[in-house]
């Protein structure tokens, strides 16, 4: 598939920058890159969407959300001269978009997959990030060693859609959880525990999690809720895409309905732009400060 042509990267942000690199660094292949802010690191720029539409074989994207991808998909239709083969979004998307995106795409000979990543910044810096994928066997076989070159785990989900609806369920579990740890370091700071104490036992028994030892002990412990990283706004965007798939399914999701709300909330409070796990100052009595 166009071995012998560059590969395409948009979207350089807080993921998308490490993911663009190891890319270049690691696939043996020319990386071009384009962003409408920030520069890339480690891969050759470019100037516009329809210039690597014209000169790449696949084309990744890394983007805030389906709006953008969709306005991204917009620019390479209008596009006339295009050798695009293939359109991989790594970003999180609406299931039913993804799906008639693919079905638009192959209507003009080019390949749609859903590729979402999971896991923290850190892990993009590394190219440890778990990627959900839906594809076809076949094309799933030709991304995997590029796909490989950003992640440890790259898993093939089902066909097209089934990637996205995988991330989205993880996200949604990701955020019921820290609902849940959010309700028990108040309750647990109400009577009278201390908090590090109460989350560092709850690791050593069946509550322990990934949320716990991430965003428990490493966020709300301390209080640290930075901007710049994956944020209230980002994560009530794809809690809603899981209650979406859950009006669609007739699923009755209450617990995604909470987290739901205290995003809200935490919106409401001013903390939009900070770091999701900020929730827990929610449910943290007379606290009405912003966060950190």
């Amino acid at each position: 598939m166009g071995d012998h042509k560059p590969l395409g990267f948009i979207g350089l942000g807080v993921m998308g920058g490490p993911m663009c690199r190891n890319l270049a660094q690691r696939s043996g292949r020319v990386v071009r890159a384009y962003d409408r802010v920030t520069q890339p690191v480690g891969a050759v720029a470019a100037g516009s969407v329809a210039e690597l539409a014209r000169d790449c074989a696949i084309l990744f994207l890394c983007l805030p959300s389906g709006a953008h991808v969709a306005a991204v998909a917009a620019e390479i239709l209008a596009t006339a001269d295009r050798g695009l083969e293939m359109i991989v979004d790594m970003g999180t998307s609406p299931v039913a978009m993804t799906r008639a995106m693919a079905a638009t795409m192959a209507a003009e000979d080019i390949i749609w997959v859903d590729a979402p990543i999971a896991r923290t910044r850190q892990a993009a810096e590394d190219g440890t990030l778990s990627v959900m994928v839906g594809a076809t066997e076949a094309d799933f076989q030709k991304l995997q060693p590029l796909l490989a070159c950003m992640a440890s785990d790259v898993t093939l989900c089902g066909p097209v859609g089934c990637g996205q609806a995988v991330k989205i369920l993880n996200n949604m579990v990701l955020v019921e959880t820290v609902a849940a740890l959010s309700e028990a370091l108040a309750i647990g700071r109400g009577v009278g525990l201390d908090p590090t104490v109460l989350f560092d036992t709850l690791a050593k028994g069946s509550a322990d999690s990934f949320a716990l030892r991430n965003h428990g002990m490493k966020a709300m412990l301390p209080g640290v809720f930075p901007e710049r990283a994956f944020s209230v706004a980002y994560a009530r965007k794809d809690i809603g895409y899981a209650l979406e798939l859950a009006r669609d399914g007739g699923v009755d999701a209450a617990g995604a309905e909470r987290g739901a709300a205290l995003l809200d909330a935490a919106s409401a409070a001013g903390w939009a732009d900070f770091y999701w796990p900020v929730i827990a100052r929610i449910l943290q009595s007379g606290d009405a400060g912003r966060a950190t």
